[in-house]
């Protein structure tokens, strides 16, 4: 089934699931109510938005400076670049530094963009095993199932569900608590992350002028997963830069309060390197990769460009009616929601994604909601416009389009035939695409210009 068709099945399936809905419902709502508490710590929060809206602007205007710049400090401490055009390519190198130790398996901690390059899919193949070490990822590893959402892979499960998946996968009680799950899943992490070779992470930002790797999370297990390996191996985007260590400061509290409702993250890790010579602690090797697989593509795009300022904090999912109703699963991809609509077309132009940008109500939530200040909803519209262009409709689709402009551009197209013919016209050919469960709208008898000339007595 091609995507489009799958997406429309898909969301029919899960918008009338009454528990799904309950539970996401419920989650989110948890998030909405901290999110609201924790930009309270900011005395001007438009100034914070503008200023990492305008230092994120000018990394993409600069990217290829900006990344010179960390890649020159990074390895003047000692660590090694790769850049990867795209997964293919970041995956051989990962495997060949794999293939210097006993491969036993490696603990990885959460990252988007492992998801994006099905990294654990593409080792496991090679008899490489992968842990998950974030209890939300070790979850949906456990489940057999993709991330659900950007910050919180497992949302869409609730405490029951969750304990009966460990009954029935780790042999649990059925009825064990969250503390109870969270300590088993500790205390069978803590020997992996002591003997494992490897730790693979992400990075929330990449510092330009000191060469630092940013790493923010709240259970630990990014900076363990980095700490007790001989080998640290960080891959993230090419957009992930920032200018200065000076410029910190506003996107980590951004993250926190617009991602999770924090004041700031529990464990925020600056890595400038492996350990050095008057270090007992870290990585002997540590390896940054910087993966393109499409992004350039997105660079190229004058307006849509923007869309490579996104922070991943999920604020434009939380309040999205659309990803509400149907879910992070029913995308298809890695990124879901607004942002996720914007940029995985482009991130994978060979896949037919171009249906995900409309997907939206347009109704500007997502643009509120950006902590960056990307008009999200401006960029849906150019992608539509830009898949119109290219063929991504149908010849009915532009059938309908044709007419309509054509009538809505001139006054006297637009009266004739009055209400009756308008409203026959309106059901013979726009009842599928306004949807089985809405009601035609009623083009009343007289329009409101008709209305205004007869009250001015204007024929």
């Amino acid at each position: 089934m091609e995507k489009p068709q799958q997406f429309i099945q898909d969301s029919e399936t899960i918008a009338f699931n009454k528990e799904h809905r309950r539970i996401i419902n419920y989650n989110i709502d948890k998030y909405t109510s901290a999110t609201i508490l924790g930009k309270q710590q900011f005395s001007n929060i438009d100034l914070a938005k503008q200023r990492a809206a305008t230092t994120k602007n000018k990394v993409i205007e600069n990217l290829d400076k900006y990344l010179i710049e960390f890649e020159s400090n990074f390895i003047r401490k000692g660590g090694k670049v790769i850049w990867a055009q795209n997964a293919e390519e970041a995956i051989a190198e990962i495997k060949k530094i794999v293939s210097t130790t006993s491969r036993n398996y490696i603990v990885k901690s959460k990252s988007m963009v492992t998801e994006e390059i099905e990294l654990n899919k593409e080792l496991i193949a090679d008899s490489i095993d992968v842990i998950e070490t974030d209890l939300g990822e070790y979850i949906q590893q456990l489940s057999g199932e993709a991330p659900y959402h950007i910050v919180t892979p497992a949302m869409h499960r609730s405490k029951e569900n969750i304990a009966e998946l460990f009954n029935a996968k780790k042999h649990t009680s059925s009825d064990a608590s969250p503390s109870e799950l969270t300590e088993f899943v500790r205390n069978e992490l803590r020997e992996k992350f002591i003997t494992s070779e490897i730790g693979i992470t992400g990075a929330n930002y990449l510092i330009a002028d000191t060469g630092s790797v940013v790493i923010t999370e709240n259970e630990g297990n990014a900076i363990s997963g980095m700490s007790f390996p001989k080998i640290h191996i960080s891959i993230c985007g090419i957009e992930k830069l920032i200018p200065s260590i000076n410029d910190f400061d506003v996107f980590v509290t951004l993250l926190a309060s617009f991602g999770t409702g924090q004041q700031i993250t529990s464990y925020n890790s600056i890595v400038n390197g492996p350990k050095q010579s008057d270090e007992e602690d870290g990585p002997n090797e540590m390896y940054v990769i910087l993966l393109d697989n499409n992004r350039t593509n997105l660079l190229a795009l004058e307006e849509q460009r923007r869309a490579l300022a996104c922070i991943k904090c999920g604020a434009c999912l939380n309040v999205c009616p659309v990803y509400k109703n149907v879910g992070g699963h029913t995308y298809g991809t890695v990124y879901s929601g607004p942002i996720g609509a914007i940029m995985t077309p482009h991130l994978k132009p060979e896949e037919n994604y171009y249906h995900l940008s409309s997907a939206s109500t347009m109704c500007g939530k997502c643009t509120v909601s950006c902590p960056v200040g990307i008009d999200i909803h401006k960029l849906l519209l150019y992608n539509r416009r830009d898949f119109v262009a290219k063929g991504h409709s149908t010849k009915t689709e532009n059938l309908y389009r044709f007419f309509w402009k054509t009538a809505m551009l001139k006054r006297s197209k637009m009266d004739k035939g009055g209400a009756k013919v308008k409203n026959f016209m309106m059901r013979q050919f726009f009842r599928k695409q306004w949807g089985e469960r809405r009601e035609m709208p009623e083009v009343v008898s007289k329009s409101f210009n008709q209305l205004w000339r007869e009250q001015r007595g204007i024929k």
